[in-house]
This record gives C-alpha cells, structure tokens and sequence, in this order.
C-alpha cells in the first residue's frame, strides 16, 4: 500500500504480526498494545525516555503472557507492532483517546494540535490495517470450518493517578457476556489472584472496540482480559498468569460447549 510505503522505513517494518496464524485452537488472541515502539518518522514524540517505557506507551508484559496462552492453546495471535501512543488501535478514529494528546500525568508534544491530514494518516497506516487484518484472520478459519473465540490480552498498571488498584485480573466483556460469566464463576473457585468482572475498566470506557468490531456482529464468544502489569513483570509471573488464563478459558468454554 502507496500510504504505508511512505509512512514506515524499511527498518520499521509492518505494522501488525501474526503469530501460530495456523493454530488449531478455537481461540484467536489479539494484542493491541503490544509494543513501546514507534514508527521512526515520529522520533520520541516529545517524550522522555520514562515515559516511554511506561504504561502511557503500551501494556508491559501483555504480549509475553498472550505468546504463552497462544503456544498452551495452540491459538493463533495478532498483535500491533507500534505504540498506542502513535495510534490506539482499541479505540476507533473519532476517539479523543485514539491519538490522545496527554495520557495521564504526561503531555504527548507530539500528538498536540494533530491536522485532520496528520490524524487521517495514521488511522490508514495503523488502525485500518490491524483490523483488517483481524477480519482477514476471522474470514480465513471461517472458511476452513475452524471456530473463532476472540480474546483481547491487556496489562494496567497497580497506580493511576495516584490510587492503589487492588483488582489483579480483570475480566471484561460488552453485551455478550457468556465467555466472562463462565470465566467468572472458573475464577471463584480458585485464590490465586483478585479477579473482578468490567475492572479496571468498563464498556463505558470505550475499551471493548475490537470486541465491539469483530466479535459482537457475528455473535462470536468473546473476552477482553486485563492484567495488573506489576503480576507480569517477569518471567515466572508472566508464565503463571498465563496457565491460570489458559485454564480459566478451557473451563470456561467446556462449560458453554457441555
């Protein structure tokens, strides 16, 4: 594509990746924010480097467990490849927060006073080909006869705006909430982590996009997991929320199918 092409360098690359994309399991994994990285037309956007590498750029430690759940699941993965901070592809273009201009405490120089053309820009060279590529994904096991559960893996930082958050995993879900009320009630028979229904974050939020677009329209189950990113900060906790996401999923979906 002409806008891509002129948009990303050659050592940018693609803005989206599918991984295990001939995965087996009825499970299809997104990751919307999966990376810090920015495209190299944008430089640092203004930032410092703490910003960058906190939860305002992505979600920390989201794509790790979600490549974990997808390898346990055999679940095949998309993931965005460039920081939400240049585009937030769980929000959709109309949204203040798609480009946001500060994001909680930190001014984003670079998204201020964004041009129509600018905003225009971004939405073709990010937004429209990850979902495109989510719809390609969906068409393509429909086709072959293979089922689609849409689950979306987040992380969320312990502190926002100065306030503790005691809710370790959230489950959320918009209209469709079969997949979350069994996940739910999976959930209460184990003590391992704080899990709540709609935390940190709600439908009201606007944070249910990707389920909204893909998933309610064709009637397929559906979750959006949140995971306080302080539980993923390294390997062991990242493989132990993940077998504890795995297994919530597999019961879960046992119970709809049984």
């Amino acid at each position: 594509m002409l806008v891509q092409s002129e948009f990303f360098s050659k050592a940018d690359g693609e803005p989206v990746a599918v991984e295990n994309a001939a995965g087996a399991g009825e499970v299809l994994l997104v990751c919307e924010h999966a990376s810090r990285r920015l495209p190299e037309r944008y430089g640092n956007l203004g930032l410092p480097d703490e910003a960058l590498a906190s939860h305002i750029a992505w979600d920390p430690g989201a794509l790790a467990v979600a490549r974990l759940m997808s390898r346990s699941l055999d679940a095949a993965l998309v993931h965005q490849r460039f920081s939400r901070l240049v585009y937030d592809c769980n929000r959709p273009p109309e949204s203040p927060s798609a480009m946001p201009g500060v994001s909680e405490v930190f001014r984003i120089p670079g998204n201020e006073n964004l041009s129509p053309a600018e905003k225009s820009r971004r939405t073709t060279a990010l937004y429209l080909p990850f979902h495109a590529r989510i719809r390609e994904e969906i068409a393509e096991r429909r086709a072959r006869g293979q089922r689609t559960v849409l689950v979306t893996v987040h992380s969320f930082t312990p502190v926002y705006f100065g306030r503790q958050r005691p809710v370790e995993i959230g489950i959320l879900h918009d209209r469709d909430s079969r997949l979350a009320d069994r996940m739910l009630e999976a959930a209460g028979g184990t003590h391992l982590y704080r899990v709540e229904r709609n935390e940190p974050y709600g439908p009201a939020d606007g944070v249910t996009h990707t389920l909204e677009v893909h998933a309610l329209p064709a009637g397929l189950l559906n979750v959006m997991i949140e995971i306080r990113n302080d539980l993923i900060a390294d390997e062991t906790g990242q493989g132990v929320v993940a077998d504890f996401l795995a297994g919530l999923l597999r019961e879960g979906l046992a119970d709809i199918q049984g």
